[in-house]
This record gives structure tokens, C-alpha cells and sequence, in this order.
């Protein structure tokens, strides 16, 4: 059993979806949200979309980090992370503008003052304003910021995005065939949009990724991090300190935290290209978040095999994590998104427009894989050692 299944998570989420699974699938099950008539307008050409989701486990790192450093920075991070794991689900059904956003902080307010809920509120609206300079605009309506000391250790930031969007501008992974290719858009680098460095990280295993990487001193010092019913063999077993610094070919030296506190990379400025000039030539899109490059396998509209046997290098965060967790490919590879969080189906003719797209925001991309025949939903991934993985 891995470390991972060890400390009580799934990248999976088995359990999730068994305790979801009569629930209405929406108008186009294979789409990457769930779609419904539109209840709010009652026009039968419009969509309703609802969608909730939030920054995870990744809060309690930047909790360590703000309490080792002082920074109150990397809350603004997190704020980023609530918004965009909500946003660029979306963004992979069409939706790429005119989006209600409201946020949700529950707090144990011993630990977590007022300053870190003004970076959090405050970095919300900065991200909302960055994106409105490409055309995507995401209104603000609030939320709720609850003090809950008995219920949340330190901090969970979440969120909800709502939208109404017309039925004939929509992304239903149906169209999805063998013949497509797998254009994969890099989770890591500098984009034009951002500040520094992305280490690419996203906002998915953060659980498994803190503990692997981190050393036992987070453990003695900040016992409100963790779920002390885990056993001691697998809380913060690993080499790092948050501010020792890591080699990093295009960035030099950055502080591990850094690294592991990268905030999720949005595409919605690139999709918001991609939507307006070539919708017609997308063929399915898919955010690999939980569940990694495997993440693909649930939206397939038939039996048919993906075959990704190109894939872009794994930056340097995931050669740390697999270092210290001593996981093998497979787990890796269905774990995290491991260097590319976006991919998007298309025909090879039209395989080079999209990478374009890409490049004009310093975005790296690729055609990372294809679509072949099949009896089964399967995927065959080459991982870096040349070693062929099944799933």
C-alpha cells in the first residue's frame, strides 16, 4: 500500500463518487461538469452550471509558511488556487466569461486573524481584475467567512461559481474520436500572465505532497496541521524545511515552500482565445486535476484507447515528491497532473492553432498523445524511463 492510500485520501475519490452516483448526471454525462436545463431564465437554448470546489489541503502549507516566514503573500496564492480549481472546470465545458463567484473561509479564528482573511478576500479580487484584462469576467457576489474552531483546525478556503451560458457554445467531450490527437498545455514555467516561476504544482495532492516533502519538525511545532489519528510513519517524513532552497533550472535557487505553494496556473486567458476562434475544431477538453493524467478516462464518450507517449518532462517539484515518496510511475502519474493540467482533443490539422494559442501567453505545448481504437475505456502512458503504464 502507498503512502498515499495510507493517509486516508484517494486522487480517485472512490467513495465520493459511490455516494454520488444516482444523482442526475446532467444533460451530457460525458461532459467535464455537470450541465442542467436552464431553471434560472427557462430557455430552453440556455444552460445553467453550478460549480464548487476550492484550494484543499494546500492551505494548511501556506498556514506553515506564513508562520515560519511572516509572509502574508501566499494567502494570496490560495485565494487563487479557490478560484481557479472552480474556474478552469468550467473553463473545460466552454464557459469562459460572465461568472458569479462566491467565496467560502471557515476558519478556527484562535489561529487565523483578520489579516489573513483581508489577504484572502483582497487576492480574490486581484485575480478577478487580472482576468478581466483578458476578457473573462468574474463577478465578486460575496460569500460567507465562518469561525469554526471546532470543526476546521486552521483554515479552508473555498468557493462557488455559477453560470448561465448558451446550449450551442458547449464543450461535451461527445465529439471526442479516434484520430484526435492530445494537445497537453504546460501546468509549469512562466506565462505572461504571471509573476515568477510556477512550479506547476496545481492544487491536487497537496496531502500527500506536504507530508512526502516536509521534515518532522512540522510535526513537533505545528500539531494543528495534520490529523493526529495518522500514524507517526507517514506525517512529514521528508528532507525539506520550507525555506531551503531547491535548484530549479529556469528560476535558479527557490525555497521548496515556493515550490510546493505555487499558485494553480489558470487557462482561462489562453481558453478564452482557443473558445472565441476555433470552437468548432475543439473536440473535448479535460482539467487534470484530481486523478492526474488519468483524469481523461471518465469523460470518454465511448470505448477507445488514449495513447500518450509524448508527454512534457515533469518539472523539478515532481522529481522531489517522487524522490521522497519513493512512488513508482503509475501512482505519480494518477496522482499528480505532473507538468500538464490542461488537455484538449482535437484533428491533427488543427493540433498546431491550439499549440500557437499557447505560445503567444508563454504557455509550453504540445501534442502529447492520440486517440485509438479500443473495446475498453484504457489509457497507455510512457513515463520519462521509457516504462509503458496501463490504466
Amino acid at each position: 500500500m502507498s503512502l498515499y492510500s495510507k493517509r486516508g485520501v484517494s486522487a480517485q475519490k472512490e467513495e465520493v463518487h459511490k455516494a454520488t452516483e444516482h444523482l442526475d448526471q446532467g444533460l451530457f454525462p460525458n461532459a467535464f461538469c455537470k450541465i442542467y436545463p436552464d431553471y434560472l431564465g427557462g430557455d430552453a437554448n440556455w444552460v445553467n452550471l453550478m460549480h464548487a470546489d476550492g484550494a484543499g489541503t494546500k492551505s494548511i502549507l501556506a498556514y506553515l509558511y506564513w508562520k515560519e516566514t511572516g509572509d502574508l503573500s501566499v494567502w494570496k496564492g490560495i485565494a487563487q488556487d479557490a478560484v481557479v480549481m472552480n474556474i478552469d472546470d468550467l473553463l473545460c465545458v466552454g464557459i469562459h466569461d460572465n461568472l458569479l463567484f462566491s467565496s467560502t473561509i471557515d476558519r478556527n479564528k484562535r489561529l487565523i486573524p483578520g489579516e489573513v482573511l483581508e489577504a484572502l478576500i483582497s487576492g480574490t479580487q486581484e485575480f478577478f481584475d487580472q482576468m478581466k484584462g483578458y476578457g473573462v469576467n468574474i463577478h465578486y457576489l460575496g460569500g460567507e467567512t465562518a469561525d469554526v474552531g471546532d470543526v476546521v483546525r486552521t483554515i479552508a478556503v473555498n468557493g462557488t461559481m455559477t453560470a448561465r451560458w448558451p446550449k450551442n457554445r458547449l464543450i461535451t467531450n461527445d465529439k471526442i474520436q479516434v484520430g484526435d490527437v492530445i494537445v497537453g498545455f504546460a501546468s509549469s514555467g512562466q506565462t505572461y500572465y504571471e509573476n515568477s516561476y510556477n512550479s506547476g504544482i496545481g492544487s491536487n495532492g497537496l496531502t500527500s505532497a506536504r507530508h512526502d516533502a516536509l521534515n518532522r519538525f512540522y510535526a513537533d511545532t505545528y500539531p494543528e496541521s495534520f490529523d493526529t489519528g495518522l500514524d507517526k510513519d507517514v506525517v512529514y517524513i521528508g528532507p525539506y524545511r520550507l525555506t531551503d532552497p531547491v535548484d530549479v533550472p529556469q528560476a535558479g535557487s527557490v525555497p521548496a515552500g515556493e515550490l510546493l505553494l505555487s499558485a494553480t496556473r489558470t487557462y482561462a486567458p489562453l481558453l478564452k482565445v482557443i473558445l472565441g476562434a476555433y470552437f468548432d475544431e475543439v473536440h473535448g477538453l479535460v482539467h487534470a486535476s484530481g486523478g492526474g493524467q488519468t483524469k481523461c478516462l471518465k469523460y470518454l464518450p465511448r470505448p477507445m484507447t488514449l495513447v500518450k507517449d509524448n508527454l512534457l518532462p515533469p518539472p523539478v517539484v515532481f522529481n522531489i515528491l517522487q524522490a521522497a515518496s519513493k512512488s513508482d510511475w503509475r501512482e505519480m502519474y494518477q496522482v499528480f497532473n505532473m507538468g500538464q493540467r490542461l488537455e484538449l482533443f482535437c484533428t491533427p490539422a488543427s493540433a498546431g492553432k491550439m499549440i500557437k494559442a499557447a505560445e503567444k501567453l508563454g504557455i509550453e505545448a504540445k501534442v502529447i498523445g492520440r486517440v485509438e481504437t479500443g473495446s475498453v475505456k484504457k489509457l497507455l502512458l510512457t513515463a520519462p524511463d521509457g516504462t509503458v503504464v496501463e490504466y
